[in-house]
């Protein structure tokens, strides 16, 4: 939907694909679908899920042996975002890096973007 002709919406770092290609294979899932829902201090949050079938509205990105989903009402929110896998020696997860974000929550955890 909201695509650049040889641009994917969203790009993964070797590690978040080799993070997701990890999770696809364990438990089966045809991969990760992602999206933002209200919510938070900031107004949004991410959502990540796992997928079992793929929906003909999401956009797909594949990287790596890795499948990303993005939910429709998600893309122009999400579009240019590289995804990341974090790991430190308290915690581990998915970081978005999304120039589509104007304000973040001090805990990371909702933003916002503009206009909204």
């Amino acid at each position: 939907m909201f695509s650049i002709p040889g641009k994917q919406a969203v790009s993964l770092t070797p590690k978040a694909a080799a993070q997701i290609a990890k999770l696809m294979e364990k438990d089966g899932h045809q991969g990760l679908r992602i999206g933002v829902k209200k919510g938070g201090c900031a107004g949004m949050e991410y959502t990540m899920d796992y997928a079992d079938t793929v929906d003909p509205n999401d956009e797909i990105v594949e990287q790596d042996g890795a499948r990303v989903m993005i939910a429709p009402m998600a893309q122009m929110f999400l579009f240019g975002t590289e995804i990341d896998y974090e790991v430190s020696l308290l915690e581990a997860g998915f970081k978005f890096n999304n120039p589509n974000v104007t304000e973040a929550c001090g805990c990371g955890e909702s933003i916002k973007f503009a206009g909204m």
